[in-house]
């Protein structure tokens, strides 16, 4: 396989640290630990190997998910025993609790030998990570007569930093707590170990509150954007059929154990003041706006709806919280803060009236006094505020993290006034850009960030050296607004995850983008073997075009890149989908140059998708042409955007087809009279009337 072959000529190119072609074990390991030294020899893996722990059952977990890995892998089924005051026999893989194997409760060391495996650590956690170390060794080899030869070895190994996350973003679109547990079983693998489960927002409410049923009785339920959608009627009511779904309390808590013998730590993101059009759906009371929303939207972007600053607002947060507190025993909990757009508190008289009452100076002044509020709350129980970089405006308060989103300034700010930051830039660590450039590429941001930029990224920049104790690490986001269904967000998070867990966990001067590459192929066997969806872009070949192939969407040039998506159609309802890479503000493509001097025809596919976008006033500035019937054309310019067109294409054939439909072909010379010659690009543009729906190009395709 493609994957292969290149693994093989990168293994030749010169690694940092020891990390070595003649270092054959690290091959296996992702993230590449701290200290390797190769030994001589190899451990007989076989079905009458055991694994010996102390009594008790403190490392009994870490065992039996040893055990269930190499069963799943191999198929042995490895014994656990309890070795009490005796040492454990020759042939054992031996699980050690000891008070010196490192500076930190996730460092281990692992040895294996001719005659053993032991793996010491002076916490559990250190001990599930070398559990993890050792069957990445173990799943790299294959079964032979009922047994696996294991590479002696012997790695010390320990965290660069403790905050390794991953965002799922539940609530733009809903995920199964199956999948939820199957999600943190994937990090666990790589030794991630923060879950930032983003729970509410405006488009859904995911968390049972039992003491405000209608948060999810309402809040979870949307109808989806699109005419197919609106057409959709449930029979049961007969109106359009919802879409959404919420995780009860009895599933959370399932959830969050899963999470917890996987070493995982789940921060809920309750997101406030802004983001929360549907809880104000659910509790009109909550709205600063006199005219309150009435439904659950299905737009993405920014709502300028905002919580109002009211006493009873406050008690109705803090009872939310108490019950979160009793579902997420972890020392975080995230309340979002960020984009809370203003106009609505600068409108209502209620909320100035409210400033003035608490002797705020501005809008941003009372940002900081309900986020400082919530805080002193939470850390009266013993648990810490998280908020994204937006919440220094209004002052952090005491203890709380800082994520910084919006590039590394935040992290920087927050580390230099002594708050503990976490670095989650966009675009560079949000996994809902496209990976690469490709048709192929699920919905999602219209830019590529590829594998490599994650790999790359700096988590310990200049700003941040001086003040590197408040630098709890990295994370990257998975937001869903376009990113559907369960393979979509598997595929948009591995492996530029696993590329995350390496700058993650490993030493700085152990990083190499060559050997990463170099163990993929080892990766990508396991992601095989567990039923993880990922994506292969960093060796799939360069798509290449002839000049009459068809040139998707995304092969085409964008007129100004303004907001780059790649879209999903809104339909079929049941089955694939296509997906179109559209500027939303410029709905305008450019066909790259081609040779027109033997090209006569043109043929396109175009769709049509709901304009479902929050832009505020950005919305009115998107220029349309003017169609000339009353469906609307697609128009083809030659070279630029701005002249007569030498081709129309009718939109009439399409207007009723809410999935993809080819128009009949147009001569691209009818306008002028003769043959085009020469190299030109072309410019596609749509007239309509309206902005929704929004026509977009599936493919053009040039023809003799």
């Amino acid at each position: 396989m493609a994957a292969a072959t290149l693994a093989a000529g990168l293994a030749a190119a010169p690694l940092r640290g020891s990390e070595s072609p003649a270092a054959l074990p690290v091959a296996a390991l992702i993230p590449v630990p701290a200290e390797v030294a190769p030994q001589p020899g190899v451990f007989a893996l076989r079905e009458s190997s055991a694994v010996s722990i102390p009594a008790g059952p403190e490392v009994r977990r870490s065992a039996d998910y040893l055990v269930g890995l190499v069963r799943l892998s191999h198929g042995l089924s490895l014994k656990v025993r309890a070795r009490g005051a005796r040492a454990p026999g020759d042939g054992a893989i031996t699980l050690v609790l000891t008070s010196t194997s490192g500076s930190s409760v996730e460092s281990y060391q692992l040895e294996v030998s001719s005659t053993g495996i032991l793996i010491r650590a002076s916490d559990p956690r250190g001990l599930f990570y070398g559990v993890v170390t050792l069957w990445q060794l173990i799943s790299a080899q294959p079964l032979h007569a009922g047994v696996v030869d294991v590479p002696a070895i012997i790695i010390r190994d320990t965290p660069r930093f403790r905050w390794r996350g991953l965002l799922l973003d539940s609530a733009r679109h809903f995920q199964t707590p199956e999948f939820i547990e199957r999600y943190v079983d994937w990090m666990a693998l790589h030794k991630l170990n923060m879950l930032d489960w983003h729970l509410t927002d405006d488009q859904g409410w995911r968390l049972e509150i039992r003491r405000y049923p209608r948060l999810t009785q309402l809040g979870a339920w949307r109808v989806p954007a699109g005419a197919p959608a609106r057409a959709d009627i449930d029979p049961a009511t007969g109106r359009p059929r919802l879409y959404g779904g919420f995780y009860t309390q009895a599933q959370v808590r399932h959830i969050v154990a899963h999470a917890a013998e996987r070493n995982v730590t789940i921060v809920p993101e309750i997101d406030m003041p802004g983001h929360t059009t549907a809880a104000i759906v659910a509790y009109p009371a909550l709205a600063s706006s006199a005219d309150p929303p009435r439904a659950v939207p299905a737009d993405s972007g920014v709502y300028p709806n905002l919580l109002n600053a009211d006493e009873a607002t406050f008690a109705f947060i803090q009872h939310v919280l108490d019950e979160v507190l009793q579902l997420f025993p972890g020392e975080y909990i995230h309340l979002g803060g960020d984009e809370a757009v203003k106009d609505q508190w600068r409108a209502a008289p209620r909320v100035q009236a409210r400033m003035h009452e608490l002797g705020v100076a501005d809008e941003e002044a009372l940002q900081g006094y309900f986020t400082r509020r919530l805080g002193e709350y939470l850390a009266a129980r013993g648990r810490r505020l998280v908020g994204w970089d937006e919440i220094l405006a209004g002052g952090v308060p005491s203890g709380a993290v800082v994520m910084s989103w919006r590039g590394v300034d935040g992290a920087i700010a927050a580390a230099a006034a002594g708050h503990d930051t976490v670095l989650s830039p966009a675009p560079t660590l949000y996994l809902d850009n496209r990976q690469g450039a490709g048709p192929n590429e699920p919905p999602g941001r219209g830019q590529v960030i590829a594998l490599r930029d994650v790999y790359e990224f700096d988590p310990l920049p200049a700003g941040l050296h001086d003040a590197r104790p408040h630098l709890l690490g990295v994370q990257a986001n998975l937001w869903t607004e376009h990113v559907r269904t369960e393979q979509q967000a598997a595929y948009m998070t591995w492996p530029r995850a696993a590329a995350l867990a390496e700058i993650g966990w490993s030493p700085a001067e152990r990083l190499n983008w060559m050997g990463f590459v170099a163990r993929l192929p080892g990766e990508f066997d396991r992601y095989r073997a567990l039923g993880i969806r990922y994506s292969d872009d960093v060796f799939l070949p360069r798509r290449t075009l002839g000049p009459y192939d068809r040139h998707m969407s995304q092969d085409l040039e964008s007129c100004s890149r303004k907001i780059l998506l790649n879209l999903e159609d809104d339909a079929p309802l049941v089955g694939p989908r296509a997906v179109f890479l559209v500027d939303i503000e410029n709905p305008c493509w450019m066909f790259p140059a081609a040779d027109l001097s033997h090209v006569t025809h043109l043929t396109a596919a175009v769709g049509q998708v709901p304009f479902n976008f929050q832009l505020g006033s950005d919305r009115d500035a998107i220029q349309l042409e003017a169609p000339h019937s009353v469906a609307g054309e697609l128009e083809i310019r030659l070279d630029r955007c701005d002249g007569g067109p030498i081709a129309v294409l009718p939109l009439a054939p399409a207007v009723d087809n809410d999935a993809v439909t080819v128009l009949p072909g147009v001569s691209l010379w009818a306008a002028s009279g003769h043959a085009l010659g020469g190299s030109h690009a072309l410019c596609l543009r749509f007239t309509q009337r309206s902005l929704d729906p929004l026509w977009v190009i599936d493919w053009v395709q040039l023809s003799p």
